[in-house]
């Protein structure tokens, strides 16, 4: 698999075969692993909001915000759904990830779920791209990795949608088990 290869076919609108996406999570797995709950990042740091499967807009936030690794990215999760685009999307984050892992962080949005994805679409996007739920199942392997919030040079905290009262410090979200489903 050539992850450049990879990335300039994403970049075209088309998707990966499953194989290449195979091997893709398998290696993103490890460096998510790897990552505590709350990343810390130092600025300068490019933060996007919501992607949901609109690859077009993603190509257009690197041309405008700078391409990877030159621009660094802090994406906030629900990079799937609504959009007609998931597949491709998440895939050229993953690559990206791949790549530069210290240009690019990903953490979980509300969309990063089983139920989210099947009820708002990537779910059935794979199934008409692919056939099969392979990828939605890969998809979600990742999806448990993913940290949970970033802070940026230690003041500004980065969350997709909030987190729960009980929690009073942000020490206590590393402490969380987060390779699972959301609750």
């Amino acid at each position: 698999m050539n992850l450049d290869k990879c990335i300039e076919l994403l970049k075209q609108g088309k998707f990966l075969p499953e194989k290449d996406l195979e091997v893709i999570v398998l290696k993103i797995k490890d460096i998510l692993a790897d990552e505590p709950n709350v990343l810390k990042i130092k600025s300068p740091i490019t933060i996007c909001g919501d992607i949901h499967g609109q690859l077009h807009d993603l190509l257009h936030i690197f041309k405008i915000g700078g391409e990877v690794p030159e621009t660094r990215y802090l994406f906030m999760g629900d990079y799937v759904d609504r959009g007609f685009h998931s597949v491709e999307t998440f895939s050229l984050l993953l690559c990206y990830k791949l790549k530069h892992p210290d240009s690019v962080f990903l953490i979980r949005g509300n969309h990063e779920s089983r139920y989210a994805t099947t009820y708002f679409g990537c779910y059935d996007e794979i199934i008409f791209k692919y056939g099969n739920s392979t990828v939605w199942k890969y998809f979600t392997q990742v999806f448990d990795l993913l940290p949970i919030a970033a802070t940026i040079d230690d003041k500004d905290f980065c969350v997709h949608g909030g987190i729960s009262p009980d929690l009073k410090e942000i020490d206590e979200i590393n402490q969380l088990e987060r390779n699972k489903e959301v609750p």
